[in-house]
């Protein structure tokens, strides 16, 4: 197995809908603010090569909506899906297998790309299975007005349509190992129904792609929910499990939306859960 970080592209959200209650004099000691209130903010994917699979977890924004909607999220630098799959040597016909930890548009927009005609929509990936689970997908397909705003019905339903959208066969159970896609997976509710966080057994390590469980290194005390979360207080107990197994298990913490630190590990101190040590994803995929 081999594992890869694909940066997606860069983008911003204003920094207070990012920690919710939490004062900015005290998350912008990590996340610092731009003079408009917004943090930077990344779309770090990962593609796991394992035999003839090859499995991209989330993929980031995309790229076909309009000017005046990326006008929302200040994207910065000039990476994409595309240019981080051609410096490793690989093609979006090359992946098998697209996982995506939930259905808002950061994370499964590119997903879905226009058609040569820009007429309507097609997949991205034409030899992919795309998977998600049952109960995540009725969740993004009828909407609560919270989040409509972040489920796109043009990421969401040609996948549907294509004939190449799977579903996680869940028991009655938050973390369930998968056959189908070689790693556990850890069932959380309280940012969005059903959000899914691989874990991966790599090279004596645990790999957890922590999706927005864990947005940024600045957001590991329990009590720093965002404020998109739509049950914050299911959140806390979710994190609170989460953070101590990662900090009692030594969990590498790999970072989707942190645009400056990639790979994280925590510890347990007389403050709760807090930050022990920084990694590249060099460091820990390479080692």
């Amino acid at each position: 197995m081999k594992l890869y970080p694909l940066e997606a592209g860069n983008f911003k959200l204003d920094g207070g809908a990012m920690f919710g209650v939490v004062p900015k004099t005290i998350w912008n000691k990590t996340n610092p603010a731009d003079e408009n209130n917004l943090i930077d903010i990344a779309a770090r994917c990962l593609l796991i090569e394992d035999g003839n699979k090859l499995t991209l977890i989330d993929n980031g924004m995309g790229n076909k909506q309009s000017d005046k909607f990326f006008g929302y999220y200040s994207l910065w630098g000039d990476e994409s899906l595309d240019k981080s799959l051609a410096k490793l040597g690989f093609h979006k016909d090359d992946i098998t297998d697209v996982f995506m930890t939930h259905l808002h548009f950061d994370h499964c927009g590119g997903s879905v790309v226009w058609n040569k005609d820009r007429t309507g929509f097609e997949v991205a990936f034409k030899n992919a299975n795309f998977w998600s689970n049952e109960n995540h997908w009725e969740w993004a397909t009828k909407p609560n007005s919270r989040e409509k705003a972040s489920f796109l019905h043009e990421n969401i339903i040609p996948m549907q349509e294509s004939g190449q959208l799977k579903f996680i066969n869940r028991p009655d159970a938050d973390f369930i190992s998968t056959s189908e896609l070689g790693f556990g997976i850890f069932f959380a509710d309280g940012h969005t129904e059903k959000q899914m966080l691989p874990h991966i057994n790599y090279k004596g390590k645990t790999i957890v792609f922590c999706a927005d469980m864990l947005a940024t290194a600045g957001h590991i005390p329990i009590n720093y929910v965002m404020g998109y979360d739509t049950r914050p207080l299911l959140t806390l107990d979710e994190k609170t499990k989460f953070m101590n197994a990662a900090a009692d298990n030594n969990y590498y913490l790999f970072l989707e939306h942190d645009a400056h630190n990639q790979i994280i590990t925590v510890e347990r101190t007389e403050k709760g859960v807090r930050l022990k040590e920084v990694f590249t994803c060099e460091e820990i995929f390479n080692s």
